[in-house]
């Protein structure tokens, strides 16, 4: 497994050169970084060059489609995807990601059919580049109830929703907080293929009581109350060896600077991989 980072928790770091040479410094071999911003700035030829020279992966690359709202913006992010997946492909980058909140606005129903859709529009012109589509259920309790009509937010319907696209490259991205939130355990983790997880997140819950974890609350990995050494295990246990990437979502932006933070980081990944 590859120790990796993504931007949440570590303060604003704006240029994408330092991100790449502080993770480097802190023992890190994956960033999530969005491909086409690199490739913009260096060139294909330069971003490669510049991942190889620190001994550096990319993680994952956001999904650059709004597939939540309405069609006619669907459609116009569409548009975006084959560039995105390109530049992503380009990079060596496997692993494309997006959020399924766990309630709408929208009536359930539809919005599932919707959903099922959207997702395999996406998923379909991301196989065509070599790239897996990750879907990440969010398991907080408060946002169960933040919109009007609950949806997706377990594991389980997770998979099923990837049994309904029907498409080899569509995993999960597990989160060690959301599965925290649903009160999995190890055993969810060990019933899992390989194959069925594109991508990892890790982070920590505060000692509150599960019902009241809130999502833009969250430790650093070893801060806190998850069984990460269970999670981590399990996961080598399924012969998963891709990026495990921190995310770290607070209520306010870090203040420490970018070492402090990435030095927490990093005691943190020693602390739950030992």
């Amino acid at each position: 497994m590859i120790r990796g980072v993504t931007g949440a928790g570590l303060g604003n770091i704006d240029d994408n050169q330092r991100f790449i040479e502080l993770a480097a410094a802190y023992g890190f071999g994956a960033v999530d970084l969005e491909a086409k911003s690199l490739i913009d700035e260096y060139g294909v030829e330069g971003a490669r060059e510049l991942l190889d020279k620190h001994s550096m992966i990319l993680g994952s690359v956001g999904l650059p489609v709004e597939w939540r709202q309405s069609e006619e913006i669907f459609q116009r992010d569409l548009v975006k995807l084959p560039e995105a997946a390109k530049a992503a492909a380009d990079l060596g980058c496997t692993r494309c990601c997006t959020y399924i909140l766990p309630s709408t606005d929208q009536k359930s129903a539809h919005f599932m059919a919707l959903t099922i859709k959207r997702l395999r529009t996406c998923a379909e012109i991301l196989d065509a580049y070599g790239v897996r589509l990750g879907l990440e259920y969010v398991g907080p309790h408060h946002l169960r109830t933040a919109w009007q009509n609950p949806f997706i937010w377990t594991q389980q319907e997770t998979l099923d929703l990837m049994d309904a696209i029907g498409l080899s490259n569509v995993g999960l991205l597990l989160d060690a907080f959301h599965w925290y939130t649903n009160g999995l355990t190890n055993e969810d983790i060990l019933a899992l293929s390989k194959e069925q997880i594109t991508h990892v997140h890790i982070n920590d819950a505060p000692n509150v009581a599960v019902e009241d974890v809130l999502d833009n609350d969250r430790l650093y990995p070893g801060e806190g109350v998850i069984d990460l050494n269970g999670f981590l295990t399990s996961l080598k246990a399924i012969g998963y060896d891709g990026p495990i990437s921190q995310e770290v979502l607070t209520k306010e932006p870090p203040t420490a600077s970018a070492e402090e933070l990435f030095s927490r980081s990093k005691q943190g990944f020693d602390k739950v991989f030992k």
